[in-house]
């Protein structure tokens, strides 16, 4: 305390925190080697998630549920219905990779722990600009990594919507990464250069030495090793591959879905049967909802449609082989799915030409995602179906009885299930989500 009850900002003893940082393996190569290796994947991570979030038709009404987005909502391209399992590659990437790269992410912080608690704090304002980045970037890769994986495993823990907080985190993130690497690749470039790979993965523990003085990360009192800096990125290397051995199987489906030890979805569902995100219990579902009183609404302008379950079944029937795929990473191997185009029902209500965009809404009570818009081209597909079937039995109830949605590359939670409601854009104006 200085006088009159302030504080002051007091110089910490340098001789403590050389005792708090003393691993002779930190040092500049194994940073530039770790970082290299983040810069490779999270790129990845970064596109697939904007690919993501293209997938969910984001400038459709009702669709995205960011608020005041403006221009990060970015959108460049409607998203296509070929390959049928584009979304479950791109969305399986996402997750996969990124659960892989969380060894590699802790690695990379504990390697650079000692510059995060530099002294002074800052030192001119370029330092200080740099020292707001690395802030920002480690903030942002911890809350983004976090806020994934309690999504993945469906624990929503974290304050307001997964959607808005994740997408507003990755665009901080990515920004403290691009300023990060402007600003640190040349010197990882030159030390990489300059200290080689090979030598130091032929370097034994007995032989490791803590690397010459640099700016903060090399500790001035090192203790004995216990590992070669070859050993560490093994150790970070094993974790990687453990944590993706024990994650890709959601993606993958079929005989391999029990390797998914971390997937919170049921690896072993009767047979015949495919996981579910929403019960029909927990989204507010009754039996009388879905019975014999149940109708399909179609509706474009003025004209409507009313159709009964064994209606639908007395339409043209049409298949398609088709998976489920779901933002948290897991998805089905084809499933075989029965019932009537999205086209056929367009025509009932004047749309027999190139029909528009359709606005899904569900019969569910509780929950996000009870509407989803479509756009035309994915109306337009052969195989989007209002599907009554599955692998040659009606729909369960979680599956969506009496009615849901299927249609190529498009995101399960799109996929709508229980639907009630089909609203076709008339033909010079674009739907709108009813209230």
């Amino acid at each position: 305390m200085g006088q009159g009850g302030r504080r002051t900002l007091r110089r910490p003893d340098p001789r403590q925190l050389a005792r708090l940082w003393r691993s002779p393996l930190r040092g500049p190569w194994l940073t530039s080697v770790l970082g290299l290796a983040l810069l490779v994947g999270l790129p990845l991570v970064a596109v697939t998630g904007l690919l993501s979030y293209a997938a969910y038709n984001p400038d459709l009404p009702g669709n995205d549920h960011t608020p005041d987005r403006g221009l990060l909502g970015l959108y460049l391209f409607p998203w296509p219905t070929r390959p049928v399992w584009l979304y479950r590659l791109t969305q399986g990437v996402h997750v996969t990779l990124g659960i892989t790269l969380v060894p590699v992410l802790l690695a990379k912080l504990w390697s650079v722990i000692p510059r995060l608690f530099g002294w002074p704090p800052v030192r001119s304002w370029a330092h200080g600009l740099e020292r707001l980045s690395l802030l920002l970037l480690v903030g942002g890769a911890l809350f983004e990594f976090a806020t994934g994986l309690l999504n993945v495993q469906l624990e929503y823990l974290f304050p307001g919507s997964f959607y808005p907080l994740h997408f507003y985190g990755a665009w901080v993130f990515l920004a403290a990464l691009l300023a990060h690497v402007t600003l640190r690749l040349p010197l990882a470039v030159r030390t990489l250069r300059d200290r080689g790979l090979r030598a130091q993965l032929c370097t034994p523990t007995s032989r490791t030495r803590p690397e010459p003085p640099d700016d903060g990360l090399v500790s001035s009192d090192p203790s004995e090793p216990t590992l070669s800096r070859r050993g560490a990125l093994a150790v970070v290397g094993a974790g990687a591959a453990t944590l993706c051995a024990v994650t890709v199987g959601q993606s993958l489906g079929d005989s391999v879905r029990g390797t998914a030890l971390f997937a919170p979805h049921d690896r072993a569902p009767a047979p015949g049967d495919f996981p579910v995100n929403k019960t029909a219990a927990s989204v507010g579902i009754r039996p009388r909802d879905v019975g014999a009183h149940w109708r399909l609404t179609v509706r474009s302008g003025a004209r409507e449609v009313a159709l009964s379950r064994a209606e639908l079944l007395r339409m043209p029937q049409h298949s398609a082989h088709l998976p489920i795929a779901c933002v948290e990473g897991w998805s089905t191997s084809d499933q075989h799915w029965r019932g009537v185009r999205l086209r056929d029902l367009a025509a009932l209500v004047g749309h027999d030409q190139d029909p528009p965009g359709v606005l899904v809404e569900s019969l569910q009570r509780r929950g996000a995602f009870r509407r989803a818009a479509l756009r035309d081209n994915q109306v337009r597909d052969p195989l989007s179906l209002l599907a009554l079937e599955v692998n040659g039995a009606p729909l369960s109830a979680d599956h969506g009885y009496p009615a849901r949605v299927i249609v190529p590359a498009l995101p399960g939670v799109h996929n709508t299930k229980w639907v009630s409601r089909l609203t076709f854009a008339g033909p010079t104006s674009t739907f709108r989500e009813r209230g």
